[in-house]
């Protein structure tokens, strides 16, 4: 029996990696993106609004790359843990589809389930909304996998975090 087939320690390992799966990324970190939660197959994230982030300076709306990141880092960390929390997945395909554009002032969060991981896919669907699930600024459906890439990107950071180097 592995550790991640009781979903007890599932949870426990997700909730040790957690603080690295979005400060040990660059870009969420410039982006200052935000774990809400994790847990097997769900991952909830945060865009706080900054008006470093607009757009267009004259409406104060987010810009829509905001928007793609933390789409694509929710549906990735929900694979992950639909994985069992083993390997980093690398994205394999990501739709999105803007319904309209994040209310100026506003965070904006992104809801994420890994629908189904199998082998080295796993397929996720997303919501990004500003306080109303049910009026979505986009959605998102992904595909993620186990790559040789992604599994080196995965030994480079663990040999970081074991050497106390920054990411």
């Amino acid at each position: 029996m592995s550790h991640t087939d009781n979903p007890d320690d599932l949870q426990a390992l997700l909730d040790e990696l957690a603080p690295l799966l979005v400060d040990g990324s660059p870009h969420a970190v410039a982006l200052g993106l935000k774990l809400v939660s994790l847990k097997p197959g769900h991952a909830v994230m945060c865009a706080p609004y900054s008006p470093d982030l607009v757009g267009d300076p004259e409406t104060g709306i987010l810009h829509g790359g905001v928007i793609t990141a933390l789409l694509d880092h929710v549906c990735g960390l929900a694979a992950f843990s639909g994985f069992g929390g083993h390997d980093t997945p690398a994205t394999l395909d990501l739709r999105l589809d803007y319904m309209r554009p994040a209310k100026p002032g506003l965070d904006v969060t992104a809801e994420a389930v890994s629908l189904k991981s199998h082998g080295l896919v796993a397929f996720v669907r997303a919501t990004a909304h500003d306080g109303d699930i049910n009026d979505p600024v986009a959605t998102a459906q992904a595909a993620f996998m186990i790559t040789k890439a992604s599994q080196a990107a995965q030994d480079r950071a663990m040999k970081a975090l074991q050497n106390g180097q920054a990411l």
